[in-house]
């Protein structure tokens, strides 16, 4: 313990304090993604096809991928704009998948898991439909 401090009081490190995660639970979380879900314009979510929208607690990189990745959202799938005519013959859904986690990380407050779930489902989905980083990246929307 530094000597200026009397015996018995907690040390406090020096520097900036980590802020835990935000808190909520599964229900709530859930209810969030199914809202940004809700938000998205009706001609839009009738566009979208063959897709499965997912809630996992964290994204476990694959062999191959550097470990330290770090992702909000991730979509798999074909995207509609490089469909071709055979592609509905036996495919699997697209998925997207939002992680809890990540997104509880880099949140303080209910308002803002609710604001970048919503974000992370129209940047999976706008992948779903074609667009890429760089041009969500462009529109804002990274």
């Amino acid at each position: 313990m530094p000597a200026h401090l009397p015996p018995g009081l907690p040390i406090i490190p020096d520097g900036p304090q980590e802020t835990p995660p935000f808190s909520m639970s599964d229900d709530e979380f859930e209810a969030a993604v199914s809202d940004a879900l809700n938000r998205i314009p009706a001609k839009i979510a009738r566009a979208m096809d063959n897709v499965a929208v997912f809630i996992d607690d964290d994204y476990i990189p694959g062999p191959g991928d550097d470990p330290d990745t770090v992702l909000l959202g991730l979509y798999e799938g074909v995207p509609l704009t490089e469909r071709d005519s055979w592609w509905d013959a036996g495919s699997l859904p697209d998925r997207i998948t939002i992680f809890r986690q990540p997104i509880l990380d880099i949140c303080e407050t209910r308002e803002d898991v609710v604001e970048e779930v919503a974000v992370t489902v129209i940047h999976e989905i706008a992948h779903h439909f074609g667009i890429d980083d760089e041009r969500l990246h462009e529109l804002g929307w990274d």
